[in-house]
């Protein structure tokens, strides 16, 4: 055993017959049960005691990468600040551009036939023969996509995309009027 452990463990004992106390006592057993399924599906039988010391542990110990959330924070939406995007090293984060001359495409297909934006960023660059730093905006909603990208390179993806069939559906493209 460490003779310098990272905890107090008459504490940790504290508060594991608090957590045992509060097992018998809870209100919706039914939760509980819930929880349990779904534990048992996901973690494997030789885990799980060492992903129980790691919850007690960061119950016991929250830090910044284990903190708790409340009830508040859970709807609390992050505000809209531009999103960094990593570069090739990932040694450091730079924010990504959009050129004054850089035009929007409307695409009518989106995540609800499965299309996502690294593969729609891979469809790109394969038909119309561009590197992924030629796409400056890509954003895919439900039914529809956005792609932002230079004038030039958004007229080859109209004449070449329009027609074809992307995962299982017509592709339709037009410059966006937003």
């Amino acid at each position: 055993m460490d003779k310098n452990p990272l905890f107090n463990s008459s504490e940790l004992e504290a508060k594991i017959e608090e957590i045992l106390n509060s097992v018998e006592k809870d209100p919706h057993p039914e939760e509980l049960e819930q929880i349990k399924a779904i534990f048992k599906k996901k973690v494997p039988f030789t885990r799980r005691s060492y992903v129980a010391s790691y919850l007690i542990r960061s119950l016991c110990t929250p830090s910044e990468k284990t903190q708790s959330f409340t009830k508040k924070d859970r709807f609390h939406k992050p505000s809209k600040e531009r999103k960094e995007f990593k570069t090739q090293d990932n040694s450091e984060k730079r924010e990504r551009v959009v050129p004054e001359n850089a035009k929007t495409l409307y695409l009518n297909i989106g995540k609800m036939k499965h299309l996502y934006g690294k593969d729609l960023s891979r469809l790109l660059q394969k038909e119309l023969g561009i590197s992924r730093d030629d796409i400056y905006l890509l954003r895919i909603h439900d039914k529809y996509s956005f792609i932002t990208m230079s004038e030039e390179n958004c007229n080859k993806a109209i004449n070449s995309l329009n027609g074809k069939e992307i995962n299982g559906r017509i592709a339709q493209l037009s410059f966006s009027t937003k």
